[in-house]
């Protein structure tokens, strides 16, 4: 998946000509702190509300001063890449241009959520386990057996690191909520379990995790 894929074509663009306050009201209007300057198919710059409230919101953009120099992604970016950009630049919408930095559109954080959400079943009903581990015994592999050993499967999984230096948190979801004798079984194989969820998270606690998770990427 791909920069290109995850395009969003309801956030909307900003001139030079336009407002302060209008560029605040649209978005208050698509809950984004941050817009694109676009100028036919030039981006210009990420103008963000902070920019806006130190200058006059009765004046043009175009003579504001930016704060921000964050670069685009382009197009052909891995969706893994566009992650880790809007981690570290805490954008809300992040500018997308292809191999000649033609402007094509931006991807929102709420967007990547959902792509997220959709594709790697955080969204979907069963368990969640986490374990600590050293890098050194992580082997996927290994703890997928002992799991569908139970007639569950594992249906995503990812790592964040632990407090230990060297340790790592293996996030896993499995196929059945019902995950108690899951726990015993790696258990029995001498994993180390730190946390376990039975419910099906809801949207807050699923923005959550997502926001931790582009927390480890940050760093």
């Amino acid at each position: 998946m791909n920069a290109i894929n995850l395009l969003s074509y309801s956030i909307p663009l900003l001139k030079t000509s336009t407002t302060g306050r209008e560029a605040l009201d649209l978005m208050s209007d698509h809950f984004v702190q941050h817009l694109p300057i676009v100028n036919n198919e030039q981006l210009l710059g990420i103008i963000s509300e902070d920019d806006i409230l130190e200058n006059d919101e009765e004046e043009s953009i175009g003579s504001y001063q930016l704060s921000i120099q964050q670069p685009p992604v382009k197009s052909s970016d891995h969706i893994f890449d566009v992650m880790a950009q809007i981690a570290r630049s805490r954008l809300t919408v992040i500018p997308v241009v292809d191999d000649s930095d033609k402007f094509l559109g931006v991807i929102s954080q709420q967007d990547l959520l959902k792509y997220f959400a959709d594709s790697y079943s955080f969204s979907e009903t069963g368990g969640i386990i986490v374990l600590e581990m050293s890098r050194t015994d992580y082997a996927l592999s290994d703890i997928c057996r002992v799991v569908e050993g139970e007639n569950v499967a594992v249906i995503s999984s990812f790592i964040s690191r632990a407090t230990e230096e060297n340790q790592i948190n293996l996030h896993i979801k499995i196929s059945d909520s019902e995950i108690y004798r899951v726990i015993a079984a790696l258990d029995r194989y001498g994993y180390n379990i730190v946390a376990s969820y039975t419910e099906q998270p809801d949207t807050d606690v699923l923005k959550d995790r997502f926001e931790s998770f582009m927390h480890y990427l940050n760093f």
